[in-house]
């Protein structure tokens, strides 16, 4: 048993107490943080076999796992938002009972760490000792869990100095997998019967039960700096936001920061390290983060916005040279790898990272693989998770204490109906467009084309009523002196023959560009029936061959078209009762009522 006097915050002492009891570990693990521990948690799951060690020649310090078949990705279903009153949840979160909620966990964590090391992780969300920060301490059995936070998040002594004898958010996982005296362990241990992750938004406690995966059990990033700090950021008045922050550095040397938010396989990463074309001489983007930002009001009502993540959890099959070079340096070395395919000489492989399959691989689930194979070598959801250092676009001047932001963008994958680029005329509208984000997926039944619902990118994060949620962003609009610009773009717009009309990753820039010159009032473009869009001569197209016909379709807007999509959203903004803000129903009908004339 490792000496606890290391602990001197009393309530802390106490749970873990609490824990120790409910859980029955056979140690406790206090872990400081330092680079020697992560190397024997890592040698450890090594010789456990969870982890494989890469070629260090090819992948330095470098590892490779393996889950569980059933243990592959977020669980959505089994994601729970407690509150007292049910409405207080809302329509888009699963929501259980407290009380019977808590009961049953108990029932599940009774025991659940026998034969285990409890490893006690004191984690903060932004620096710590910041005053934008928010202290966490995760108590897990998986060793995975606790090197996975080493480089997600800041962890250790300096978190419990910074803790000192304040509150903090408890976080209790455990895989559901205990060990009777004589059990032989399994590499990637999880429940199968039981799963659950749970936010208590009574008093902010996270817990999570029987899955090892992602964000199913590194709590600090999906469950603490989104679920649990959108309600603290709405109680408080600020934004805890699905979004990526980025830094565009104009020739001259002047730094605009734009935040944005895609749902998921629209491309967010590869945005948030966008590498300019060749062409933009002096351009440069600087990735602040890729996938959380917490958004705060100034004295003088600037949005400030910090990434309180130290490091990329990101999806591994299609990234490659092309579509994010910037990540592909930074997961050269110093990465795990969870559910990629294995080289015959120690690498890692996934599908879209060469054009070519290698002739013979290992696959996630540690099969033999060839390219005559009628299954992918990778798991579509492998991932890789690396510190934010590692990253060569990292904004080395990012103030901790928050970058400004000028402009927010929103996009969705959609073949049709919505331009490449737009900007709303006002923040209701950009509000509203952002509310009834989508990206189209397969209906198989019908065989057709159905809009998923993604509203602000944070469907499966938003802590509380989402009703609720779209009235606080309307609300912050009315106390900032300069709101930023809000603006919708769509890089998988396609022809009539299916094809994209906009080829997308470092192209992206030249949208981008244009966003930061609408944003110091030197961008041109004119009035459509969506927003203000660009003309074809508003972009650079230095580098580019793209003709204008195509532009114009790109960009068409079809009123027709439009009034259809704005009637869909109707079943939409219902589904939320009378809790729905009333400016967005007057904002609905004001764009309906603005088409009328364009469709007779």
């Amino acid at each position: 048993m490792q000496d606890l006097t290391v602990i001197t915050n009393s309530a802390l002492s106490q749970w873990i107490d609490e824990v120790q009891a409910l859980c029955e570990p056979d140690q406790v693990h206090v872990c400081d943080g330092s680079d020697a521990e992560y190397e024997r948690l890592c040698s450890t799951l090594v010789a456990a076999g969870t982890f494989i060690r890469l070629n260090e020649d090819k992948r330095p310090n470098s590892f490779l796992c393996r889950s569980d078949p059933g243990d592959v990705a977020r669980l959505e279903h089994r994601t729970f938002v407690c509150t007292a009153d049910r409405d207080d949840a809302g329509p888009t979160n699963y929501w259980a009972d407290p009380a019977s909620m808590r009961a049953e966990l108990a029932r599940l964590f009774k025991g659940s760490m026998r034969g285990r090391t409890m490893y006690v992780i004191p984690f903060s969300m932004g620096e710590p000792g910041s005053e934008l920060a928010m202290i966490g301490v995760q108590i897990t059995d998986s060793a995975y869990v606790a090197v996975s936070m080493k480089l997600m998040a800041h962890i250790g002594l300096p978190v419990l100095r910074a803790l000192g004898a304040s509150e903090f958010v408890r976080c209790l996982h455990s895989v559901g997998a205990p060990l009777a005296p004589g059990d032989r362990d399994v590499p990637w241990p999880c429940n199968a019967e039981h799963k659950y992750i749970v936010s208590f938004q009574d008093d902010g406690s996270i817990a999570s039960f029987g899955s090892g995966y992602g964000g199913n059990a590194l709590l600090g990033k999906k469950c603490l700096a989104l679920r649990t700090a959108s309600l603290k950021g709405r109680k408080e008045g600020w934004l805890a936001e699905h979004m990526l922050i980025m830094g565009v550095e104009d020739p001259a040397g002047k730094t605009t920061y734009v935040a944005a938010a895609f749902p998921s396989a629209c491309g967010k990463t590869n945005f948030a390290m966008l590498l300019p074309p060749e062409d933009f001489d002096g351009w440069k983007v600087k990735t602040v983060g890729d996938d959380i930002a917490w958004i705060r009001p100034d004295a003088d009502g600037t949005l400030l916005a910090i990434n309180p993540e130290t490091g990329f959890f990101g999806v591994a099959p299609g990234t490659n040279d092309k579509t994010n070079p910037n990540m592909i340096a930074a997961i050269s070395r110093d990465t795990i790898f969870t559910n990629c395919a294995l080289t015959p000489d120690g690498d890692v492989w996934w599908e879209g990272l060469t054009e070519e399959p290698p002739p013979a691989l290992v696959d996630w689930r540690g099969l033999d693989w060839t390219p005559e194979a009628s299954r992918p070598a990778a798991h579509p959801n492998a991932r890789f998770t690396v510190s934010r250092a590692r990253c060569p676009s990292m904004d080395p001047a990012a103030d901790p204490a928050g970058v400004p932001i000028s402009a927010f963008v929103f996009g969705g994958r959609l073949s049709h109906t919505f331009p490449l680029v737009f900007e709303a005329r006002d923040w209701r509208e950009g509000v509203y467009w952002a509310a009834t984000l989508g990206s189209e997926a397969t209906a198989a039944a019908e065989n057709q084309a159905a809009t998923r619902r993604d509203p602000f990118a944070m469907l499966p994060f938003c802590g509380y009523n989402m009703a609720d949620y779209f009235a606080h962003w309307l609300s912050m609009g009315d106390r900032l002196v300069n709101a930023p610009a809000i603006f919708r773009v769509n890089w998988f717009r396609r022809d009539e023959g299916g094809a994209f009309l906009w080829p997308g990753f470092r192209q992206n820039m030249r949208v981008l560009k244009w966003i930061v010159q609408r944003t110091e009032n030197t961008g041109g473009g004119q009035a459509a029936p969506i927003g203000l869009v660009p003309r074809y001569d508003d972009i650079d197209w230095r580098g580019l061959d793209y003709d204008g016909q195509t532009f114009e379709a790109l960009m068409k807007v079809d009123p027709t078209e439009l009034a259809q999509e704005l009637q869909g959203h109707d079943a939409w903004l219902q589904s939320f009762g009378q809790r729905l803000p009333a400016e967005l129903s007057v904002t609905r009908q004001a764009l309906l009522d603005a088409l009328a004339p364009a469709q007779n």
